[in-house]
């Protein structure tokens, strides 16, 4: 446990800064085999949320797991600290798998945060594994215009500082927004989202995961 879960809006800003100059930007582990998708959603009529993790063996993309949590939200909404909702729910369901994966591929953002700690990045620390942020909107920064072919990207630009990148998954699909969380960097977390795409706009992973939390949630 790396802090409590417990605190009030204005120290958790003050907990992101500090955690953010733990965070570790460097290229992803040479040998993958197992990567997960982390997904979270909300029930619309109960105080609920659903986390769900999916692995897939890597490169080949083979479906090797699912896991899901649900739980009450026991953390306030607030613009930026989105983390202290969906991380205690998704501890909870990285204890139900069986495998653990070499790398987390976030719906969220990873250091593309105002303070540098998005969802990924908080993620990768309590796990103490590689995560990158994956995420269909962007929060921070602005970028030139972008190509509409596949695997075209441009940098992601925040405060004079390369946050992340804008990458075209799907020609003419909207792009996604990718980040380092924690123990990556930006080309090989770009590289990796792009392995990890085949007919969809989201990496496997993460689509299943997330389509397994909207089964969830439709269900509740």
């Amino acid at each position: 446990m790396i802090h409590p879960w417990n605190i009030t809006p204005k120290e958790a800003i003050n907990l992101q800064k500090q955690l953010a100059s733990r965070v570790v930007v460097k290229p992803l582990p040479e040998q993958i085999t197992l990567v997960a998708g982390a997904d979270v959603g909300y029930s619309s009529r109960y105080q609920t949320a659903v986390a769900a993790l999916a692995t897939y063996t890597y490169p080949s993309l083979e479906f090797r797991e699912l896991v899901q949590f649900s739980g009450e939200i026991a953390y306030p909404y607030r613009p930026g600290l989105l983390s202290f909702r969906e991380i205690p729910l998704l501890l909870e369901a990285f204890q139900l798998l069986q495998g653990q994966p070499d790398v987390v591929l976030c719906d969220g953002q990873g250091i593309a945060h105002p303070r540098r700690l998005g969802l990924a990045s908080h993620l990768g620390l309590w796990l103490d594994l590689p995560t990158v942020g994956c995420a269909k909107t962007r929060l921070v920064g602005a970028h030139g215009k972008l190509g509409p072919k596949k695997g075209q990207y441009r940098s992601l630009m925040h405060r004079h500082e390369r946050v992340g990148v804008v990458l075209r998954t799907r020609t003419e699909v909207k792009p996604l927004y990718v980040s380092p969380g924690h123990l990556a960097d930006f080309e090989s977390s770009r590289w990796l989202v792009m392995r990890c795409c085949s007919k969809y706009r989201l990496p496997e992973p993460i689509r299943q995961a997330h389509l397994a939390v909207q089964r969830a949630v439709r269900g509740t």
